[in-house]
């Protein structure tokens, strides 16, 4: 076993995480379209050339968050929460943690929109 540690937190600045669980009684993200919020995570970061940066894309079980109207994502470290994710909401939301052109990718806290 390898501690990775220390090279785990110098490389990486923010985890995506986007919940695909799916239950059979009760609400959940599989059903709300969570494999396509994933891919639309994933593309919004290709498409600015920060999909192999320091944000590492996540796919989860469930993360408390069950809805019929969409699935849920958490960003971390930032302790950013959202529930009702659909694929379309996905720009809005990363533009407003990375900066349009995913520019903020590498800073560990929010930073105010002068971009």
């Amino acid at each position: 076993m390898k501690d990775r540690t220390a090279d785990h937190r110098e490389r990486l600045d923010a985890h995506v995480l986007v919940c695909t669980n799916s239950r059979e009684e009760y609400d959940c993200c599989a059903d709300a379209g969570g494999e396509e919020t994933l891919v639309a995570v994933k593309d919004w970061l290709r498409e600015r050339d920060a999909f192999w940066s320091s944000v590492s894309v996540v796919e989860t079980g469930c993360l408390g968050l069950c809805s019929e109207g969409g699935a849920a994502i958490a960003i971390q470290p930032r302790d950013e929460w959202y529930s009702d994710v659909q694929p379309e909401d996905v720009p809005a939301l990363l533009e407003s943690t990375f900066g349009p052109e995913a520019n903020r990718v590498g800073n560990a806290t929010t930073q105010p929109a002068d971009d």
